[in-house]
């Protein structure tokens, strides 16, 4: 597996697109704070240009600025302030719409409406369907774009890792890994962090054997020595390489020592091993 016709620079002066196939969509994966993303997607037919999160707003700004774009949505993950924090000033300037997860709208400001697992939201011509994905926080959602066949997970899905379980528990943050794990392996997914360098080297120590993990971790080395980010990532090379989606693993099993255990038991062994790294 490769992902170096995935990356996008961390570096800002290095920007690049991901133009999503067969839509005439532009996303732009924006650094912000020390490790955060934002993505910004862009439809030229309409002018609607939709962030997800807003974790900086004035590095929002200036790329929006860059492009001559105008900032019309905000899609909240979970509420955060390293997500949310640009989102009340944003729409200040913008008066753009604040669209956040129904069970943490009073923790988030600016906030204009409010999804929930099922709901189907059209902003100019793109469609955009709510998963729950809760357990990093209890009302965390995801974003799923399936005619352009992308994923925004937030801070449940990470390359190589997943979020800390801090108001869910381990068997919720497992079915919420499992419902983005079902998307179609071609899905690319987004990321709310810069966290793969770690990530991988925890992944290594848990499945050493794994030949598509030991591929992978010479390019993410390769990608962060030379400043370039490491997403965006894809379902089917999580799947391939990630510990938390491979609960199933005979080797992980077996170095955990929990061979007939259940797979959100392996996840929870699996995640709290990963807190004390």
């Amino acid at each position: 597996m490769s992902i170096s016709d995935l990356y996008l620079p961390f570096d800002m002066a290095l920007m690049s697109n991901h133009i999503a196939p067969m839509q005439p969509l532009t996303f732009v994966q924006l650094p912000c704070l020390t490790d955060n993303y934002c993505v910004l997607i862009h439809d030229p037919s309409t002018g609607h240009t939709t962030a997800i999160d807003a974790p900086h707003a004035s590095t929002i700004k200036s790329c929006l600025a860059s492009q001559g774009w105008r900032l019309t949505d905000i899609l909240v993950t979970h509420h955060h302030n390293d997500h949310t924090g640009g989102c009340q000033e944003l729409r200040d300037f913008y008066g753009c719409t604040i669209t956040a997860p129904e069970s943490e709208a009073e923790r988030i400001p600016g906030v204009s409406r409010t999804v929930r697992e099922g709901v189907t939201l059209t902003i100019g011509q793109i469609e955009i369907h709510v998963l729950d994905t809760s357990g990093h926080t209890l009302g965390h959602v995801s974003y799923h774009l399936p005619k352009s066949e992308t994923v925004f997970t937030g801070d449940t899905l990470f390359a190589l890792g997943c979020g800390r379980i801090f108001e869910g528990d381990a068997q919720t943050m497992y079915a919420s890994l499992k419902k983005i794990a079902a998307l179609p392996d071609e899905t690319t997914v987004y990321c709310g962090h810069e966290y793969t360098w770690a990530n991988a080297r925890f992944a290594t120590m848990v499945e050493p054997e794994n030949a598509n993990l030991a591929a992978r971790m010479k390019e993410i080395e390769s990608l962060r020595a030379a400043g370039k980010a490491t997403l965006p990532t894809t379902i089917g090379m999580e799947k391939a390489t990630n510990p938390f989606l491979r609960t199933q693993s005979s080797a992980i099993r077996a170095r955990l020592g929990m061979i007939g255990a259940q797979d959100w038991e392996v996840f929870g062994r699996l995640r709290e091993i990963k807190n004390r790294a």
